[in-house]
């Protein structure tokens, strides 16, 4: 195919047109996996000193154009450092998207309904939990930081492991497949400037291992008892356990069943004042009468 521009003729063939869209669609997934990240901030400044080699090699600016060549070829490694996240991120992507274990999806057994009764206990509670649910990037490493369990995954463990007396309860619990692999695990924290600045360390613990990773992760604040959930860097906060419970079944591609929701224990005297029939007070004490 022949295409005139400005008076000049371009033979454009289709090899041509598929390395255009390729490079092109490169750019578009870099662009998109940064956005809202520092990384973007840091692109912009990379942009800003391209521009200022360009303007002293042009400007016959001596001394800026030997400084800035001088020190281009460590720039290369510069960066490799400091997106080094982001690489990693890309590279899982790519492997992801390759893998041909998401064809025949997971396993159907595992049921992670014990998850949502604990993160409904949690919220009603407001006993604040961490919980990751690994998928197809291993988490090995954040395992090796926490206390080995090795358990069945239950809602009574679950629920004991959080108890606010209990000694695991501090960190998060890494979940593989039906087990609980380990507790108290450390997580990375997400450095995200775009986060809320409400968001504690374990919303922000939640959100940072998902960036990590492709991971899902169930929160639960222990100041207001609402649930969230964090997956590829963003989380959605203020959920429901019946949105949970559909959001875990599409992510973790595992049937899991409606079961009913644990009734919220309350004592007679809450239960009066809520139907307004609370027994007046004796106006003597008790030893009186």
């Amino acid at each position: 195919m022949t295409t005139h521009i400005w008076g000049r003729t371009i033979e454009v063939s289709a090899m041509s047109v598929i390395d255009i869209l390729i490079v092109t669609l490169l750019i578009y997934e870099f662009l998109v996996l940064i956005k809202g990240t520092r990384a973007f901030q840091m692109l912009v400044g990379v942009g800003v000193l391209i521009i200022a080699f360009y303007l002293a090699r042009f400007g016959e600016l001596r001394t800026l154009n030997w400084l800035i060549s001088t020190s281009l070829p460590y720039a290369i490694f510069a960066l490799i450092v400091v997106f080094q996240s982001e690489i990693r991120q890309a590279l899982a992507k790519v492997g992801r998207k390759l893998t041909f274990a998401r064809i025949g999806g997971r396993g159907g057994g595992s049921s992670y309904e014990d998850v949502v009764l604990a993160a409904n206990l949690f919220a009603q509670n407001q006993t604040g939990a961490l919980i990751v649910v690994e998928r197809d990037i291993g988490l090995r490493t954040y395992i090796e930081s926490g206390v080995p369990l090795e358990a069945r995954l239950t809602y009574d463990l679950l629920a004991t492991l959080f108890r606010p007396s209990a000694p695991l309860h501090d960190g998060a619990v890494i979940i593989q497949k039906d087990r609980i692999a380990a507790a108290a695990c450390f997580l990375p924290l997400s450095m995200n400037p775009v986060l809320s600045t409400q968001l504690g360390t374990r919303h922000r613990a939640g959100i940072g291992i998902t960036e990590e990773t492709d991971a899902v992760a169930v929160i639960v604040s222990e100041e207001t008892g609402s649930i969230s959930l964090a997956m590829a860097g963003h989380i959605e906060r203020d959920i429901t356990v019946e949105y949970l419970r559909e959001r875990l079944s599409e992510l973790m591609h595992a049937y899991v069943p409606a079961s009913a929701l644990p009734t919220p224990i309350v004592s007679a005297s809450e239960l009066e004042a809520a139907n307004g029939t609370a027994r007046p007070h004796s106006p003597h004490p008790e030893g009186e009468r």
